[in-house]
């Protein structure tokens, strides 16, 4: 079980997962897994498997933080079911294929491969790198290939697909609180089919610690979810009323920090 400094920290990345999901519609993953990651190896938990349980957690903690944001903006009219509709089956067989992927690999490098991550996100968002919206949203087959990338690289970061879905989306030109509003409902089948891999690749693993199941961390689950899920409808609020783009350069810089921290931990 752990001590109450670390349901501290779970409540207090909950709080900032929470509205990051509801303005930026990311799922708050980007911020839960470097947290966790952190956190769970604070704790001794068993290394080879840290960012397997962060991952398989993050996502575990979106499939309720994306309901109260896509909740939130729908009420906002932000959110296209139709695109919604038409993205999800390739979601769903990219999320299990991502799922499956992370669990066969080695923590040392999910880890690296999350740090660039998390470096191409931090300066898109700094030079606030966007795609010319000259297009409209593609037919059938193309949305199912987008859903099946956007679900297959979502899993093997934990987050939700909002860094990815959100500039597809206004290149497709849908307006940008739109396409946040329609990211956020994205991100629940991303989530669902996420935690259907995790916890099934997990069951079979020896030496998880006796709160998980799968890959997931239940004390970290129910920390950020009692908070995040309270945030998120002020992220979606915030999005609607502040400038994001200068929010979005304040979360880059923060990004580059925790990206920084990590890579300087693997030596």
């Amino acid at each position: 079980m752990p001590s109450f400094s670390f349901w501290l920290a779970y409540l207090a990345f909950g709080c900032a997962a929470g509205i990051i999901a509801g303005l930026l519609g990311v799922g708050g993953g980007i911020v839960v897994v470097p947290a966790l990651y952190f956190l769970f190896t604070a704790q001794g938990l068993p290394h080879e498997h840290i960012m397997q349980l962060a991952l398989g957690t993050s996502l575990a903690t979106i499939v309720f933080t994306s309901v109260a944001s896509f909740r939130a903006h729908d009420k906002r009219g932000a959110v296209r079911w139709d695109i919604f509709k038409s993205i999800t089956p390739g979601i769903i067989i990219g999320s299990l294929l991502g799922s499956w992927v992370a669990a066969q690999l080695s923590t040392k490098f999910l880890k690296g491969f999350f740090i660039i991550f998390l470096y191409y996100v931090s300066v898109q968002m700094l030079l606030n790198i966007k795609p010319k919206a000259s297009r409209q949203v593609p037919g059938t087959g193309g949305m199912f290939a987008t859903g099946g990338i956007v679900g297959l690289v979502s899993n093997l970061v934990g987050i939700g697909g909002g860094t990815m879905t959100v500039p597809f989306l206004t290149w497709c030109n849908i307006p940008i609180h739109v396409a946040v509003g329609t990211a956020s409902a994205i991100g629940f089948p991303i989530a669902v089919a996420g935690v259907i891999g995790y916890l099934a690749n997990g069951l079979r693993v020896d030496h998880l610690p006796s709160l998980s199941i799968g890959y997931i961390y239940l004390p970290a689950l129910i920390g950020i979810v009692a908070t995040s899920m309270y945030t998120a409808k002020y992220g979606a609020k915030l999005a609607h009323s502040l400038p994001v783009g200068t929010l979005k350069r304040v979360f880059a810089l923060f990004l580059l920090a925790m990206a920084t921290r990590m890579l300087w931990s693997m030596f």
